[in-house]
């Protein structure tokens, strides 16, 4: 029987060794469809509630994992759906591979149904490589490049294939003029490091410094010993951009956690007292929360030529990965004998953690959100992956979770995006099904899209070895972060229209889907239900009713926020007095380090 293009389709990605393709069908794919059937469902389609969702799920499933996710989708508005999920991927570095139908080719430039320019479409968010497949020998070329540049870029890549063109018989390319061949599945990231002489110019900048900051990202992975070792010498602090959170252990006393507007204050003080910094594996964005320029000398170590130099004015920027950069640095380096500095980050790093205690066990009504993740984060199991969804959660995901063991985090960094707490979740229980999964998501971004995916979640818990995947949603029926920018930012009250939400129950919907669900509405249900969701054998929600008036506020917190804030009471903010109470207490808590819970 011969092998359509559909069936090429899938036998490559079983090469490319592709275990799950995350989509939703529809008739642009009929023929991919087909293909899945005639190939026994291997790779498995994972069936997302929406095109969204499925992209979301390949994002998780690409950044806890280290492979490429596929995702999949019809022509028009199942290719438009994808875009949010694939711009997540690409402001995050994320290697993705989009698989997309197209009208028959016959009909395109017809006006015809569901027809969408879709090279048009993405031509941004697959910008390293998009390509409309228009003849069975632009396979298996266009397929392999598309896995190899999403891989070697760190980026999503798009691949759009008419449908008639699916049904096809596969024919290889010939070894023929404007033929083009390919190249067995597979790519060995290559060990990059930096010429010798770079080395002994970045080695002088950084034994010359007597206060020595650390920035980590996400780039970092994998050299957190190198980093520790670099870091003990120099008696540096560590500080994490927030997407690189978990690169290294929050146990480790002068690692001061996230930098940033969602950061700590040893982070901050970290930069403002610095005299050198090395930025390792970061894109951090944010150059604010960064040494004053002049400030400190500076030098950087990214694989990627064309992101360094651009966040700080770096002396020195070394062009390779990071373990190895590390490796060859290290013997380079001679620290200060004097470590009041260090001794100095450890003390801040250890009062942080004390204040962060206290702030979350303060009284709120009914439920401090800060004391959900700091509940979790004392009981997480060490191989736990922990997703966090945009919005006032991501503020206590940032402060409040300490990464230990071989706990794995992300939330959308670069996008910050709605909505892709659960999708992330879900992409990992994929990735690891033998890890608890939870995520950490506000009652926002879970009537957005969270609560649909728990169908999925529902649909494919008996494939996890461990079906532990736990859903927490804070519930304070409120756009929260957005009620807090309208205050800190604009000086604005509260606009209920935009800003609440409807209520519902999240642990009864979960129940209908034979989920293990706790509704919380006293801190001392707290624990104990967290505690029964991570002992359970099946996913879980907890339903966790919390006071929206407790507020985000930076340890570094301006005079023209809190000014605003005063502001936004004094126009009439409906939740004036409460908010106003709840932030006194919560920054006395900071100003009075000594006092226990």
């Amino acid at each position: 029987m011969a092998k359509t293009v559909g069936d090429h389709v899938l036998r490559r990605l079983q090469e490319w060794g592709v275990e799950e393709v995350f989509g939703y069908p529809g008739d642009g794919i009929n023929g991919l469809i087909v293909a899945f059937e005639k190939a026994g469902d291997r790779p498995r389609f994972i069936q997302a509630r929406h095109e969204e969702m499925a992209a979301f799920e390949a994002v998780g499933y690409a950044k806890f994992s280290g492979r490429v996710g596929v995702c999949m989708a019809t022509s028009g508005p199942g290719a438009i759906h994808l875009l949010n999920g694939l711009y997540d991927a690409k402001l995050d570095h994320v290697p993705v591979v989009a698989i997309v139908g197209q009208t028959e080719r016959s009909a395109m430039g017809g006006s015809y149904q569901q027809e969408v320019d879709l090279q048009s479409l993405f031509k941004d968010v697959a910008s390293d490589y998009l390509v409309e497949v228009n003849v069975p020998e632009q396979l298996p070329n266009a397929l392999d490049r598309a896995f190899r540049t999403a891989l070697t870029r760190r980026a999503p890549t798009a691949l759009i294939i008419p449908s008639d063109l699916q049904t096809e018989d596969y024919s290889p390319p010939a070894h023929a003029f404007k033929q083009v061949p390919s190249s067995p599945p597979g790519l060995v990231a290559p060990v990059v490091v930096p010429d010798e002489a770079e080395l002994l110019r970045a080695a002088e900048v950084l034994n010359r410094g007597q206060r020595v900051a650390i920035l980590i990202g996400q780039g970092a992975r994998g050299a957190a010993a190198e980093v520790e070792q670099v870091a003990d010498i120099l008696g540096a602090g560590v500080a994490k951009a927030l997407v690189g959170k978990d690169v290294m252990s929050d146990e480790l006393p002068f690692v001061t956690g996230a930098v940033g507007l969602l950061g700590t204050r040893p982070s901050y003080e970290l930069m403002r007292g610095c005299d050198t910094l090395l930025i390792v594996g970061s894109n951090f964005p944010y150059s604010q929360f960064l040494p004053e320029f002049g400030q400190a000398r500076g030098v950087q170590i990214d694989i990627d030529g064309a992101m360094v130099g651009m966040r700080y004015p770096t002396e020195v920027n070394l062009l390779g990965d990071a373990r190895s950069t590390l490796q060859a640095l290290l013997p380079m380096l001679s620290g200060p004998t004097d470590r009041a500095w260090r001794e100095k980050i450890e003390e801040n790093v250890a009062r942080w953690w004390r204040t962060m205690e206290r702030q979350a066990m303060l009284d709120a009504n009914p439920v401090n959100p800060m004391r959900i993740v700091w509940e979790l984060s004392e009981l997480l199991p060490l191989n736990a992956i922990v997703s966090a969804d945009s919005g006032s959660v991501a503020n206590w995901y940032a402060r409040h979770l300490r990464i230990r063991g071989d706990v794995r985090g992300s939330l959308s960094g670069g996008l910050a995006t709605m909505g892709s707490a659960v999708p992330y979740a879900i992409g990992a229980k994929f990735a690891h099904p033998d890890r608890p999964a939870i995520a950490l998501t506000g009652d926002g971004a879970m009537q957005m899209n969270g609560m649909a995916e728990l169908l999925t979640v529902a649909r494919y818990a008996d494939r996890w070895s461990d079906p532990r995947c736990i859903v927490c949603v804070l519930h304070n029926n409120d756009l929260n972060q957005v009620t807090w920018e309208l205050r800190a930012m604009g000086g604005a009250p509260k606009f209920v229209e935009s800003q609440s939400l409807p209520d519902v129950s999240y642990a009864d919907f979960a129940r209908g889907l034979g989920f293990e669900a706790f509704t919380v509405t006293s801190p001392d249900e707290l624990g104990p239900a967290w505690e029964q969701a991570l002992a359970a054998e099946c996913p879980a929600v907890l339903d966790v009713h919390c006071d929206p008036e407790v507020p985000p506020i930076p340890p570094h917190a301006t005079f023209e926020q809190a000014e605003s804030v005063v502001q936004a009471v004094l126009k009439g903010d409906p939740d004036a007095l409460h908010l106003a109470v709840q932030g006194a207490k919560t920054k006395l808590r900071e100003m009075l380090p000594g006092r226990r819970p």
